[in-house]
């Protein structure tokens, strides 16, 4: 059975639908192909908090992404500004400058109007009062150049999605597993797929891919990110096996970027191998600034307080994948303990509690209680003085002295009981190797031609990404690359 469209869409996700949409909206006949059953559709988007960062000056712009904003709301609040340069600076520094700056500016500069398509589309967007605010005086003040989210996190967007591509009369097959590419002499005119009715081949002008990453392959993990990455949880969906990274691959496609890095994170130590949208992201650990984190030798391992959560978060993971057993743990006193973010709160969870941080020490399973013990002297001795308040929102130079491993901001003694601990492995979320693009979301071969008729958007994209990220970029870059990558599979030529 062979059936023939304009654009084929491989993945159902943020960075793909937006392809669709866009390639719909740009006159051509668009089939999504869509491994998973539609309750598990979407890729990691389903499973994604929802947060997406932008370029912004003032609140006027925000009110064109989030017009339900209150006059109240707005009186009470600092949302500060988040320009261009501060974007690209963010992105360079946290990649160590290894990212593709053409890739990075095209993202950078099409942040604020492709959220504001979005908006066209119905995804409705919300201020994180909840996730990037800190009330100082009497003003909400927001942090880390993060102020909006999606109203109902990465389901919220795609249920604006496929609300819009079932008007827009947009085909989504579910259960439809991409195998291979079809060629043409040189250009891509399809995939061969697999479903429950057997294998057929789908034949269009262009394919899209938008499938995601291999970060739910154990071998792949094994093989490109190293030992014990087999082990890692994954924060999202199963359904990215790597299998259109592997495709393209296949028919010469270059790779780019960093196949050894992945965004990962402090995620429950006994979470399930795979995401669960129950819970969603509710096994995340993001609240270690306002403590410290010890491994099985009670030693702790990794500056908590070297920056904004925002900007350190995405790779926490890997510094815990390194330590003995794969796992850590995360120690509050009665100061930190009000300030934990909602996953601390949830039923599904790894902790315990004490009054006394002796007795704590014995609770920590699998950590040396006599090592804790002095990490946790030590770290107390090296405390600066005095008590003022918390203050997450910005980076406040409380630093320890003496210690080989500085906290290097929001240093408070541990010793205010009862206190908490929680325990955390290596949760992944996504892969930062993948497919060669160009700005216009082209598939590009090893002397970095174009390959005709193939585009590629979101998690299977390399070159924007390594080492670390800015929270919050994933969704957009996804959205940004997903847009132009339908609009220029549709035949449009860039405005």
């Amino acid at each position: 059975m062979t059936q023939a469209y304009d654009v084929i869409v491989v993945g159902a996700g943020n960075a793909a639908m937006a392809a669709a949409l866009s390639a719909r909206e740009h006159g051509a006949n668009v089939v999504v192909l869509e491994a998973a059953d539609p309750q598990n559709a979407g890729g990691n988007t389903r499973y994604a908090a929802g947060q997406m960062r932008t370029v912004f000056r003032t609140v006027d712009d925000l009110l064109q992404i989030v017009p339900d904003l209150t006059e109240s709301e707005i009186a009470i609040s600092d949302f500060g500004s988040y320009s261009r340069e501060d974007y690209l600076e963010d992105v360079g520094r946290l990649t160590q400058y290894r990212c593709n700056p053409e890739l990075v500016e095209v993202l950078v500069d099409n942040s604020f109007a492709t959220l504001r398509w979005m908006r066209k589309l119905g995804v409705r967007f919300q201020v994180s009062y909840g996730r990037q605010a800190v009330k100082v005086n009497g003003r909400f003040r927001f942090w880390g150049g993060l102020p909006c989210e999606v109203w109902g996190g990465g389901p919220g967007i795609l249920e604006a999605y496929y609300r819009a591509a079932d008007k827009a009369g947009i085909e989504v097959r579910h259960y439809t597993y991409a195998l291979d590419l079809v060629l043409d002499q040189r250009r891509v005119v399809g995939v061969r797929c697999a479903s429950q009715g057997g294998t057929f081949t789908v034949r269009a002008k262009a394919v899209v891919l938008a499938c995601g990453g291999f970060e739910a392959n154990a071998e792949m993990r094994a093989r490109y990110l190293g030992p014990n990455w087999d082990l890692a949880k994954v924060r999202g969906t199963k359904f990215n096996t790597g299998q259109g990274l592997s495709m393209a691959l296949a028919i010469g496609a270059s790779a780019a970027g960093h196949w050894s890095g992945a965004h990962s994170t402090c995620w429950d130590l006994n979470a399930p191998e795979t995401g669960n949208l129950q819970v969603g992201d509710g096994y995340q650990k993001f609240s270690y600034p306002t403590g410290i984190m010890v491994n099985a030798r009670g030693e702790r391992f990794v500056d908590e307080g070297a920056d904004l959560q925002t900007f350190t978060y995405a790779r926490i993971g890997r510094e815990i994948l390194a330590q003995p057993g794969m796992f850590a743990w995360q120690v509050f006193d009665q100061r930190a303990v009000p300030l934990l973010r909602d996953e601390y709160r949830i039923k599904q969870i790894t902790k315990v509690t004490a009054p006394t941080i002796e007795e704590l020490a014995h609770k920590l399973e699998g950590v040396d209680a006599r090592g804790f013990l002095e990490t946790i002297e030590q770290f107390n001795k090296a405390v600066p003085e005095g008590e003022p308040p918390i203050n997450l929102s910005i980076r406040d130079g409380r630093s320890t002295t003496g210690l080989a491993l500085p906290k290097s901001n929001w240093a408070y003694r541990i010793d205010r009981g009862p206190f908490e601990a929680y325990a955390v492995t290596t949760g992944i979320t996504f892969t930062f190797g993948g497919l060669r693009i160009s700005p216009r979301a082209q598939v590009l071969d090893a002397a970095w031609d174009p390959i005709p008729g193939l585009y590629a958007a979101g998690e299977i994209v390399g070159g924007i990404f390594y080492g670390g990220y800015p929270g919050g970029t994933g969704l957009v870059s996804g959205a940004v690359f997903g847009r132009i990558a339908g609009r220029e599979a549709a035949g449009v030529s860039e405005a």
